[in-house]
């Protein structure tokens, strides 16, 4: 294996990696929850936790799982730790659904030629009802 393929496949199980982390971080409601708070404005975590009936120490685990992921940075000012939404590990997750959703569409189209050539048919064999051939005896 040369440097280059190396180079190559070590980026691929880096994303592989970061994907997988992506899509776990999004697994879970309240990380769900919690990114779309961060959407709004940077918080504390004490303000991350408050709507949900977890402590501090269980909301900063699900901080650390959205920070493994890239999801969220947190900087500390002061005794606070604020958190920020970074949505730019999402674009991957985008970019992995996207190539299946363009299977599917793909697919999709298929089986929708399919369908209106089995209607056009089926108008067709209405429309014009087959003629019997006469038998020999009927001549």
């Amino acid at each position: 294996m040369n440097a280059a393929s190396q180079i190559l496949n070590h980026m691929v199980e880096y994303s592989a990696e970061h994907l997988d982390a992506v899509f776990h971080a999004l697994a879970d409601p309240t990380r769900r929850a919690i990114l779309r708070s961060l959407a709004q404005e940077p918080r504390r975590v004490g303000e991350l936790a408050a709507p949900f009936e977890i402590s501090l120490a269980a909301a900063s685990k699900h901080i650390k799982v959205l920070e493994r992921a890239g999801l969220v940075e947190r900087s500390i000012e002061g005794r606070t730790h604020v958190c920020r939404l970074n949505a730019r590990p999402l674009h991957a997750g985008m970019e992995w659904m996207r190539h299946y959703e363009k299977f599917w569409n793909q697919r999709l189209d298929v089986l929708e030629g399919l369908l209106r050539a089995e209607d056009a048919a089926a108008r067709k064999a209405t429309r014009s009802p087959r003629k019997t051939r006469k038998t020999r005896s009927e001549s």
